[in-house]
């Protein structure tokens, strides 16, 4: 059987990233930059008012107290927006708003807490020195300095401040369109009444939900019963073959029975570029990858467990990198285990655990089998066994790795 290693590098050559493409901000958060970002003007863009007050020469009020306060004739009102800047004569104030723009010959701004508030003639009772309370054009940025950087994510602020440089577009890396496939005649949806027989459909909803969290664009969550010429209908129906999608996921159809649908239509010999191998897991064990057209393809197990841990430990490491997001790899954390474990020969296993942070211990939780959603559903980690442990006494130290980072 191929390892977890082997398959993890296999899936990390098959997912592409995609060119880079250039989108309005409202697009751009939560994506890499793929272009270093220069500021096309400075910041502030000319010397403006830190504060509500007074605009004056310090020299004018250089002996303000409160005893002996200053009285200026106010000569004009400025507020922010004003586009016509004007000059300030000596002996007199200009009242002025939190960033409008200082008048020439203004040296420094009283805050209005330091005045009567006047706006004929206004009561001084605080000097201030030169320079306070005035914000620098270019203070912030200058012109043509390099102010965000290829590969950073485009978060709140680097939109806001891309947006204050008066760009409205960024260059980034696009999220992967992915396509999910699950597979199962006995799959209905949720909300409708099962027959004898039926289940309701899990797997899509839940590598939906994975691949947006992933920051991946979801095409599709397709069901489909196990009728090739059904499965068939779905590829084409969302251009898999047209370049449509970069990737497709499916889930179930990849086993030894008799109606492997995912296997029939990708080619049981691997003829339609799809290899169908056996990794050295639990759960997990069966999968598949391979490519039709400019597609990516990705064939997981149809068990819940089996799917998600999969899309863990291949899928959502490959695609964060392929996207050049941040912390592609969950965070593995080294805890104390509370309980004896034992795990089967040959196989790295991955269980369901519950990690204490501010202990630093974990506890396993539920069963191995893969059938058994509902431990899954409020694991925060996955325990990392190595295939060569068969057994792990209470209080030994064991990778996890973080669900929540």
């Amino acid at each position: 059987m191929r390892s977890v290693e082997e398959h993890q590098r296999a899936v990390a050559d098959l997912i592409r990233a995609r060119p880079p493409v250039t989108v309005p901000l409202s697009d751009a958060e939560g994506l890499a930059l793929a272009a270093d970002v220069t500021a096309p003007i400075s910041l502030p863009v000319f010397d403006n008012s830190g504060m509500d007050g007074y605009a004056v020469l310090a020299d004018d009020v250089a002996t303000a107290t409160p005893e002996h306060p200053v009285k200026l004739p106010v000569t004009e009102d400025i507020p922010a927006g004003r586009t016509d800047i004007p000059s300030l004569a000596p002996g007199t104030a200009h009242r002025i708003m939190t960033g409008a723009p200082i008048p020439f010959g203004a040296d420094g701004v009283v805050p209005v807490e330091a005045t009567d508030g006047g706006t004929e003639v206004v009561a001084i009772s605080a000097a201030t020195a030169r320079g306070r309370h005035i914000r620098r054009a270019g203070g912030d940025v200058a012109e043509g300095a390099t102010v965000l950087w290829a590969g950073q994510l485009v978060t709140a602020p680097a939109a806001g401040l891309a947006a204050a440089l008066g760009l409205a577009e960024l260059t980034v890396r696009p999220r992967q369109r992915v396509l999910v496939i699950s597979t199962g005649t006995e799959l209905v949806k949720p909300g409708t009444t099962l027959a004898p027989g039926q289940i309701y459909e899990s797997n899509g909803v839940m590598l939906a939900a994975a691949l947006r969290d992933a920051g991946a664009e979801v095409v599709a969550a397709a069901t489909v019963a196990d009728d090739t010429a059904e499965f068939t209908a779905v590829l084409d129906r969302y251009g898999v073959r047209d370049g449509a999608v970069d990737l497709v996921i499916t889930s179930g159809g990849v086993s030894a029975g008799a109606y492997e649908v995912v296997k029939d239509v990708f080619g049981r010999d691997g003829d339609q570029g799809v290899d169908f191998v056996k990794v050295a897991m639990q759960p997990g064990m069966p999968q598949g990858i391979g490519r039709v057209g400019d597609a990516a393809i990705i064939t997981l197990p149809g068990n819940p467990v089996s799917a998600q841990v999969s899309f863990e430990v291949f899928v959502r490491p490959a695609l964060r990198r392929a996207m050049d997001l941040p912390a592609p790899d969950r965070p593995r954390r080294t805890a104390i285990l509370s309980e004896t474990l034992t795990s089967p020969a040959g196989r790295r296993q991955f269980r369901r655990g519950l990690l204490d942070h501010e202990t630093g211990t974990v506890t396993n939780y539920g069963p191995p089998a893969s059938h058994h959603l509902r431990y899954l559903a409020s694991a925060n980690c996955l325990l990392d066994i190595a295939d060569e442990v068969t057994e792990l006494p209470v209080g030994t130290a064991v990778e996890v790795w973080d669900l929540t980072g």
